[in-house]
């Protein structure tokens, strides 16, 4: 296999042959700002105009439509607290030594989950549950015990459901793997971001890579169903050398699933990276030149590239659903789990429910003061238009499926596809020149190449993006 042979679904079976290489002049002319399409519209369009009382509307649509009996729910909850700083950090987090925070915190979710369940009923049914943060193994076991128990008491977990948590190394032994396992979580995420000791010290966050083998290790003989590493690139002190000796560490370690980052410097917005020494970070050229190694190792070692910056194991579910059409994505990012609607809880956290997306307040001092009236802690959100619908389907469909057929879309939202997307069609004739998509009569396809740059091609259809071209809020798609 070629370095840089990728396994197509059967939405994009072209001969490789006939594909342009995916050169480093070619990451670096898609080296751009651009959305991640974990939602459509993006969460940048949330206004503040949506609030509680929408949320709140929603939900009882749902449930008198009978959705909470046929649809399972995914579940999202955020625990905002870290007891270190990562200098690199771009989350919602609280960095805090003070341990009975979490306890505060947990209280507040408890009243929250019951201000959830007042509208969607009891025993919703829940096929996807996700700890992020922050650090959510930041609560100590007993909490997280706590947390599950709050959780299975309001809704029904499918016993086949997807489990997963964030997990700092720093924060867990064997011994709170397993604790994590009888709680039934049953996919673990990974912090590692780099194993070069001098870049895990420019960033403050020093975990030596014996330890994640250990845990990782660790995780597979208690029978987690799969394994994901972050790493980022563009790291301060990375370079052409550390970061292939990351490469070959992550080879060996061999998770099921690998997600790979850019770090986005924006000290201007996030105060943490102030700390980061801007003389440090490599050059634009030497980031695309780690991507493209990076690229070029995970598929020398096998995995399948599922999109964005996502690598599989072929056996992985990921991949398993990337073969088969059947990838979804969410605010979570590519999931194998059917499109549904999310609960977000917890400060911050982001939820859609029917065609409305809503997010919770921002800070914990706004987060307790609404919870602690009675009022679902929904600060902002928005209703999707029929244009926004439409859009969605078709973004969604080339982010997960790389194919939008004219004919399916044009009928489920009662229009002449070619006609109402004629400026779009046009402008993706560039990308076609490029060998990035292939428009024909009857569909739009991504080639095996474009993959690695299909949010350029769904930002073509983003009426927002284009009306305003503001993309510098952004992270770069490459």
């Amino acid at each position: 296999m070629s370095p840089l042979t990728l396994h197509p679904s059967p939405a994009a079976p072209a001969a490789a042959a006939a594909e342009p290489a995916l050169s480093p002049a070619l990451l670096r002319r898609f080296d751009v700002p651009g959305p991640r399409y974990t939602s459509y519209p993006t969460a940048d369009r949330f206004v503040e105009a949506f609030g509680a009382d929408d949320y709140a509307q929603a939900l009882a649509q749902r449930r008198q439509a009978g959705r909470a009996a046929g649809l399972p729910l995914s579940l999202y909850v955020h625990i905002p607290f870290c007891h270190s700083l990562c200098y690199y950090c771009a989350c919602n987090k609280i960095v805090t030594k003070r341990h009975e925070k979490g306890r505060e915190y947990l209280q507040y979710l408890r009243r929250e989950i019951a201000l959830q369940v007042e509208h969607l009923g009891q025993g919703a049914p829940v096929s996807q549950l996700h700890l992020g943060g922050g650090t959510p193994t930041f609560l100590n076991d007993g909490e997280l015990g706590q947390l599950m128990d709050m959780l299975r008491q309001a809704f029904a977990l499918a016993p086949q459901g997807e489990y997963s948590i964030e997990v700092d190394p720093r924060t867990v032994d064997e011994a709170r793997l397993a604790r994590l396992a009888e709680l039934g979580f049953n996919r673990l995420s990974f912090g590692v971001q780099d194993f070069d000791p001098d870049v895990q010290k420019a960033v403050h966050r020093v975990q030596p890579a014996a330890e994640v083998f250990a845990l990782v290790g660790a995780a597979r003989r208690l029978g987690f169903g799969s394994i994901n590493v972050d790493l980022i690139y563009g790291l301060p002190r990375q370079n052409a050398e550390s970061f292939e000796r990351t490469l070959a560490q992550v080879g060996e370690l061999r998770p099921d699933r690998i997600a790979l980052y850019a770090y986005a410097h924006l000290p201007e917005r996030f105060k943490p990276q102030r700390r980061i020494d801007a003389a440090e970070l490599p050059p634009a050229g030497a980031k695309v030149d780690m991507l493209s190694r990076a690229i070029a190792s995970f598929a020398e070692a096998g995995y399948s590239y599922i999109g964005m910056d996502h690598f599989a194991l072929p056996d992985d579910t990921l991949a398993v659903a990337r073969r088969q059409g059947r990838l979804h994505r969410n605010f979570q990012g590519y999931s194998t789990q059917p499109d549904c609607d999310i609960i977000g809880l917890g400060v911050s956290a982001i939820g859609r429910v029917g065609a409305t997306y809503s997010q919770n307040a921002k800070s914990l001092e706004e987060y307790y003061d609404l919870i602690g009236q009675g009022r679902l802690p929904v600060v902002r959100g928005l209703a999707l238009t029929r244009d926004d619908l439409l859009r969605r389907t078709v973004i969604m469909a080339l982010m997960c499926q790389g194919r939008v057929d004219f004919e399916a879309v044009g009928a489920a939202h009662l229009i002449d596809f070619r006609r109402h997307f004629a400026a779009e069609l046009e402008a993706l004739q560039s990308l076609a020149d490029e060998g990035l998509v292939r428009v024909d009569a009857h569909a739009i396809e991504v080639t095996p190449t474009g993959w690695f740059f299909v949010r350029a091609i769904a930002m073509v259809f983003d009426r927002y993006l284009q009306a305003d071209r503001a993309r510098s809020r952004f992270s770069r798609i490459i």
